[in-house]
């Protein structure tokens, strides 16, 4: 597994994580496939992938059950980060949501405690003064944000006193890359890590789309004798600030992840597949 930096933390993560979203259920608690899900990220786990997103939204709370059962022989090697939702961002509300949080993980702390959205009906510097008090808790270690523009960042970052924004999970793929104008620079400059979500175009990457742009993706992935998903992938973590957390539904899909890393996509495909996706 190859690590970056989170922030300017000190502490370094994967470059790959693994995204649970719909472990545990969606928008309500389902424990039909936690047996699945409870394998797929041990696999994970044993491939060095040891850095797990999840949310108190996810299942309802269910998937941070999920992620407990897999982490709980192993804690302190594993890299977890969960997300408060939009509407508990109160300074009362963060301050319970972290609590819960930390009983379904069953653990003492959140290595990334992150504001899943914002709200505009809550002030971002009420938000950061609860996330901070975490902090200076030991209840979370860094705190992060979730699909802020430039301006939320700076308002969130500005807020902060003894502690720092380390992170900005947003969706970025070769299919959606409207960050690249704005965010994405401003990240690397400031050294806010870019968590990518959805990095393989919410499963179209993969899926078998035609045309041109997809033409040249699987040129470059027979040159390489990697899958679309390997290099798509690829393709965003070489980017400096960026690692990504593609969705670790499956065995397969699992293994299939973490082979996107210990390689370089060269510069000359690099530039390819952004003009043909652009």
């Amino acid at each position: 597994m190859e690590f970056k930096e989170l922030g300017k933390s000190g502490v370094k993560i994967p470059v790959l994580g693994l995204g649970t979203w719909g472990m545990g259920g969606f928008s309500s608690s389902s424990g039909a496939r936690d047996a699945e899900s409870v394998e797929a990220l041990r696999l994970g786990l044993s491939l060095g992938i040891r850095f797990i997103d999840t949310a108190e939204m996810y299942g309802h709370g269910h998937s941070e059950e999920v992620v407990a059962r897999v982490v709980q022989d192993e804690r302190e090697n594993v890299f977890i980060a969960t997300k408060v939702s939009g509407e508990h961002l109160s300074h009362d509300g963060v301050l319970k949501a972290c609590e819960s949080s930390l009983r379904r993980l069953q653990t003492s702390y959140i290595d990334l405690y992150q504001v899943h959205w914002p709200n505009p009906r809550i002030p971002i510097s009420e938000t950061m003064k609860a996330m901070e008090r975490l902090v200076g808790e030991g209840k979370v270690r860094y705190i992060g944000v979730s699909n802020f523009s430039v301006h939320q960042t700076q308002e969130a970052q500005a807020v902060l006193s003894r502690a720092r924004l380390e992170s900005n999970q947003v969706e970025y793929s070769l299919l959606d890359r409207s960050i690249e104008e704005e965010l994405l620079p401003y990240c690397e400059k400031e050294r806010i890590t870019v968590i990518a979500y959805s990095p393989v175009g919410r499963g179209e990457i993969p899926r078998g789309a035609r045309g041109d742009r997809w033409r040249v993706l699987d040129q470059i992935a027979s040159k390489l004798g990697k899958t679309r998903t390997q290099v798509a992938l690829n393709w965003l973590i070489i980017k400096s600030p960026v690692v990504a957390i593609p969705k670790a539904s499956s065995l397969q899909h699992v293994t299939e992840n973490a082979g996107a890393v210990g390689w370089r996509v060269n510069p000359d495909d690099e530039l390819a597949l952004s003009q043909a996706f652009k």
